[in-house]
């Protein structure tokens, strides 16, 4: 199973990463604590539309851009599932001839 809060929280912590900035900087730039965002980047708890404005804020990336590096590894970890998804195959009906 797809699990958005992990997607979200790579995504959040790669942008942090990739603006050197430390969870201590983000904190207090988006006035949330440490704590709480390390849950969030580490896929333990679930983001709140305020909260996810309120980080994007802080990493200065737009909120539809977040969402939508995380649309596309929902998409990508989708498609790797089906892949290693075993199919169902299904006996076909008896087809019964009409008598004669």
């Amino acid at each position: 199973m797809v699990l958005f809060r992990r997607l979200l929280g790579d995504v959040l912590r790669e942008r942090r990463v990739q603006r050197g900035l430390t969870l201590r900087e983000v904190s207090a730039q988006a006035r949330v604590s440490l704590g709480y965002i390390s849950e969030i980047e580490r896929g333990q708890k679930e983001a709140s539309s305020e909260l996810l404005a309120s980080l994007c804020g802080a990493l200065e990336a737009p909120l539809s851009e977040v969402l939508r590096e995380v649309s596309d590894a929902v998409a990508l970890e989708e498609a790797a599932l089906a892949l290693t998804t075993p199919l169902t195959v299904r006996p076909r009906p008896e087809v019964v001839a009409p008598a004669a």
